[in-house]
């Protein structure tokens, strides 16, 4: 069934084939239409920030920015899933075509630019969701704001997301929004990072609730870089890391039709980079703090990778554009199996 789907599709452009895929979602879901050719959800708990996931496979940022299709994205089996990237005010992103597929390598390419309808759409949308599942909320900054000023757009939006979040993610690690990936580094990332950490520690008085930090970081780093950027978020006190975003590296695709294109390069490509990041962070973090894994993950094998390279928690994107939901259900049992036989 999805196979059809994604051959129809695909004679779309890729943001085209987007908006269509999510629109038709929601519209089966608001008909009833859509539970039924959907496998029942893996029940397999695990805990990871303090939060009991149902599974642990889920919808990374990026598909869903603004929240709009929270309710559809919710019966597809996931154990849990981030919206976002959403900044402070609204903003339309690069301009189009922006997103480009490569399916020779089950690939994409994107430089969407943080398009999204801004922060206050985004949390009426989860507050008016019936999806009762786990919700993350993916937070970055404005294209306009300097990266100098950048502090201010993630205190915004992470003094509106929380109340509404399971867990907040912070965004440094974009190559889609100029000087943003400079983050991530050195005195920039510490100042950053203390700064969000006294937000959170009065934002949780505040509303009598602990919501859980992640910072997701780029693949495009040396193992040294990787293990200071590990020793700031952990002097830091952030709940977790997310590993890994898109790469900017083109050799995987090389020669092939859009592998020229400026952006973000995810799907099979990043498997390796983004397991690799897995493991040199293990290594550093020494299970002080989880990571979750997402980058390449486009079969139950490429998830338990992550697993096995020292990940709590997975995520998928690119690979649940080529596989369909199917890769939600196989993905979750394998790792479900594998994490049960270390026990």
């Amino acid at each position: 069934m999805y196979g059809l789907a994604r051959n129809i599709l695909f004679r779309f452009s890729g943001e085209t084939a987007h908006e269509l895929a999510l629109d038709g979602l929601n519209a089966a879901n608001r008909l009833g239409v859509l539970s039924p050719f959907v496998a029942k959800p893996v029940q397999a708990p695990v805990e990871v920030m303090g939060i009991t996931f149902p599974n642990a496979v889920g919808m990374a940022a990026g598909l869903d920015k603004n929240a709009d299709y929270l309710d559809a994205l919710g019966t597809l089996g996931f154990g849990f899933v981030e919206v976002g990237t959403v900044t402070p005010k609204p903003q339309p992103g690069n301009d189009k075509p922006r997103l480009f597929r490569i399916p020779e390598k089950d690939a994409i390419i994107n430089r969407m630019g943080f398009n999204n309808k801004g922060v206050h759409h985004l949390v009426e949308q989860v507050k008016q969701r019936k999806f009762q599942g786990i919700v993350g909320i993916n937070i970055g900054k404005n294209l306009t704001t300097s990266v100098e000023d950048a502090e201010k757009d993630y205190l915004y939006c992470l003094k509106e997301v929380y109340p509404h979040a399971d867990y907040v993610t912070v965004n440094i690690s974009s190559p889609n929004t100029p000087g943003l990936r400079t983050l991530q580094f050195g005195e920039t990332l510490e100042a950053l990072l203390r700064s969000l950490k006294e937000e959170q520690t009065r934002l949780a008085e505040q509303h009598q609730r602990y919501v859980p930090i992640a910072v997701k970081i780029a693949p495009d780093m040396t193992d040294e870089e990787i293990r200071m950027v590990a020793d700031n978020i952990r002097n830091q006190k952030m709940d977790a890391v997310i590993a890994t975003n898109t790469t900017l590296d083109r050799d995987a695709v090389l020669g092939l039709d859009n592998a020229d294109e400026a952006g973000g390069l995810s799907g099979k490509p990043v498997r390796d980079k983004s397991t690799h990041v897995i493991k040199v962070l293990a290594e550093t973090l020494q299970g002080e703090l989880p990571i979750i894994g997402v980058g390449g993950i486009d079969s139950a094998e490429a998830a338990c990778e992550k697993i096995e390279a020292g990940a709590s928690l997975v995520q998928v994107y690119t690979g649940f554009i080529y596989q369909g939901p199917k890769l939600v259900k196989e993905a979750a049992e394998a790792v479900a199996a594998l994490q049960a036989s270390r026990k």
